[in-house]
């Protein structure tokens, strides 16, 4: 990121502001969002409660009683602003995050798929084609979202970009590999849902238990590998 990549800093409440990189879905953007996430954690500003990336924009919730004790002269919003300013700034483009490449099994047994069937018909492919074309690419963790683990993927190929179901599910087992439009994710928790189901995996994409409870994280890679419904069943997570 250099100084002159386009931003737009705004208020998002009376204790949050949002900076924007563009309104769409692109992995160069994304990779902004990402460096400054990156940037943001290892050099803390003081007052800062949580940041949130999102496909291209990071928003930054801040403590009002903090910031104001800390300049009482200015605006809670103005200091802020003045900080994450500075922030975006100081990254240049030899500050480059480490995006990690993550393996993760999927069984597309369609016990477990029951969308599988309808997506390859309505795409006119066979169902193992469906499988080798979403297990063939590598996906990008655009932003974690909806439910704490839920990771946004993208993008699919064009063969099997699926809109969401009309009628969402009240129930999607957790774990559930599903797609939506040119997005593919993984249902954390049991939980109601509008993705088109074509697998699970048995890899817990999210943990308390866990030092970092969220399995993926933003800027991550992932590719997935078809597994049989018996090493699905008999799978032990780490």
């Amino acid at each position: 990121m250099t100084h002159s990549s386009p931003y737009h800093i705004y208020p998002c409440g009376d204790h949050a502001l949002t900076i924007s990189f563009g309104e769409k879905v692109d992995i160069d953007i994304n990779e902004k969002v990402i460096q400054l996430f990156h940037f943001l954690q290892g050099a803390p500003i003081a007052g800062v409660l949580d940041i949130i990336p999102a496909y291209s924009t990071i928003t930054i919730v801040y403590d009002l009683i903090i910031l104001k004790k800390k300049n009482p002269a200015r605006s809670v919003y103005q200091s802020m602003y003045a900080e994450i300013k500075k922030a975006v700034e100081q990254i240049t483009g030899s500050y480059m995050s480490q995006n990690r490449l993550i393996k993760i099994p999927v069984c597309y047994d369609l016990s477990v798929a029951p969308d599988l069937v309808s997506l390859a018909e309505q795409h006119h492919l066979t169902i193992d084609e469906v499988i080798q074309l979403h297990a063939g690419k590598t996906y990008r963790v655009f932003m974690i979202g909806f439910l704490p683990g839920f990771s946004y993927m993208g993008t699919v190929d064009e063969k099997i970009a699926t809109p969401r179901k009309s009628k969402p599910r009240t129930l999607v087992p957790a774990g559930s590999v599903g797609i939506a439009g040119e997005q593919t994710g993984i249902y954390p928790f049991d939980s109601p849902g509008g993705w088109q189901l074509i697998g699970q995996t048995p890899v817990a994409m999210f943990s308390a238990y866990r030092e970092t409870p969220c399995y993926l994280q933003p800027g991550d890679e992932v590719q997935f590998y078809p597994i049989t419904l018996s090493e699905f069943e008999n799978y032990t997570n780490a």
